[in-house]
């Protein structure tokens, strides 16, 4: 493994403060609604961002999988619009400063940039990392939106009842940083917020609200919403204006609000108990496939996408 010693180049010194809260959103992985990209967009919509640190992309990525865009015009290339993966400092809407990594996942040398990234936790004294990003789930758009919490210690996620057991899951460069990070003493969580699966392709603006309420609670920052409540809004009109188009859909959803109902009244009583439990069983076999959600929730979709363009 080379050196990670020279992976990033410090921009400019970030504000000392023990503690700091450090966001990972990374593009590349998994996230259904585009949950990690609203939030972020969030972000820095509402904050000044300050880069200082910048990963050497030539190194971490692979340029043909994930080519970049160069604007073409008439006769010349006129602009080049180059990957970027950084670390930005940002003030919360109270003044409390965080840290937001953030840009495209690395396809080399993930243990390089873990032990990269773990060197910044150090230097910028992170007291904990947070990790979001979006997954398709067998759940209803009519009921509040959940998320499947993580951590390297069970005392960061001790408010949330685990929805799935064991199961193995492709990995990522977000959870290999979790995982090195909690190796390494440092505490760090994340959060796979639920997104209907019959919405995973398109925007949803509600989760990634969820997913900025669930870092908040997490965090104690003081993260916007604003703008994304709006788009939300906009987006469950138009979700409400194809269910009630279509039968189908209409008793899909209901099911589906049926099986959710009946898992949170189960978790009720198993917490009641003194015996919570995985909402989907304990090695994951419970868990709905893509297919059981019905071909009708794939026309919805195709329907949804053919109006939004």
């Amino acid at each position: 493994m080379r050196d990670h010693a020279d992976l990033y180049q410090l921009r400019q010194a970030a504000e000392e403060a023990a503690g700091t809260v450090m966001l990972v959103v990374l593009d590349g992985f998994v996230d259904a609604g585009t949950v990690g990209r609203q939030a972020a967009d969030a972000l820095f919509a509402a904050f000044e961002a300050e880069e200082i640190a910048a990963f050497d992309v030539d190194r971490l990525l692979d340029y043909r999988a994930r080519r970049p865009v160069l604007t073409f015009v008439e006769s010349a290339y006129t602009e080049y619009s180059p990957p970027k993966l950084s670390l930005y400092q940002m003030r919360d809407t109270e003044g409390t400063p965080f840290l937001l990594l953030h840009g495209l996942e690395p396809d080399h040398e993930w243990e390089a940039f873990a032990a990269a990234v773990r060197d910044l936790v150090e230097r910028f004294s992170v007291g904990l990392a947070v990790g979001l990003h979006g997954i398709p789930m067998a759940v209803p758009h009519t009921r509040p939106t959940t998320a499947t919490a993580h951590a390297t210690r069970a005392e960061l996620v001790s408010g949330h009842t685990p929805w799935i057991g064991r199961v193995n899951v492709p990995a990522s460069a977000a959870a290999l940083l979790e995982f090195r990070l909690g190796e390494w003493g440092h505490d760090a969580l994340g959060y796979a917020v639920h997104v209907p699966s019959y919405l995973a392709q398109s925007e949803y603006p509600r989760a990634a609200i969820a997913a900025l309420e669930f870092v908040s609670g997490a965090t104690g920052l003081a993260l916007p919403s604003a703008r994304l409540k709006e788009a939300a809004e906009q987006t469950d009109e138009e979700i409400e204006q194809q269910v009630e188009a279509s039968e189908e859909v209409r008793r899909v959803v209901a099911n589906l609000e049926q099986q959710y109902d009946e898992f949170m009244a189960a978790r009720e009583s198993a917490g009641e108990a003194g015996s919570e439990r995985p909402m989907f069983g304990e090695d994951g076999t419970d868990l709905p496939t893509a297919d059981e959600l019905g071909a009708e929730l794939e026309r919805f979709l195709a329907d949804r996408e053919g109006g939004d363009g």
